[in-house]
């Protein structure tokens, strides 16, 4: 596969699609195993206020795959992306209510690069907060 966005029909400013993740607690769980990372933060409520935490958290990487599909959808490949880097700035905060958390993202190309290159910044909230920082992905398209 190879993108599908061609590098001479994008501009700096073009806004990729948002989209809107759901997470739940059995979300969670399953990329708990999917990942093995069962650190009780990620689904034991007790636990992750016994150390300050609100309410149990989504997984700092499931935070960041979720924010790249937006960017990989649009590229049309996810083997597009040469790069990706974030800052985690607040935690996905998951109650156990049977609606979860939602993560809303939305991303724009930031940079025309050298060699088909372009910078696709992002932007992840959660209830009303920014949750990734310097969320930056560079491209490599069509």
């Amino acid at each position: 596969m190879t993108a599908k966005i061609s590098y001479d029909e994008v501009e700096v400013g073009t806004e990729l699609p948002a989209r809107s993740f759901p997470v739940t607690r059995d979300t969670l769980v399953r990329y708990a195993g999917a990942s093995g990372d069962f650190n009780p933060i990620h689904w034991n409520e007790k636990f992750a206020v016994e150390v300050g935490l609100p309410d149990v958290i989504a997984h700092g990487m499931f935070t960041m795959a979720e924010a790249i599909r937006v960017v990989t959808d649009w590229a049309g490949d996810p083997a597009s992306v040469v790069e990706y880097g974030v800052r985690f700035t607040k935690p996905v905060v998951v109650p156990n209510d049977g609606v979860g958390a939602v993560i809303e993202v939305s991303a724009k190309v930031g940079a025309k690069l050298d060699d088909g290159l372009v910078r696709v910044d992002l932007t992840a909230t959660s209830a009303g907060q920014k949750v990734l920082g310097m969320s930056r992905a560079v491209v490599r398209l069509a």
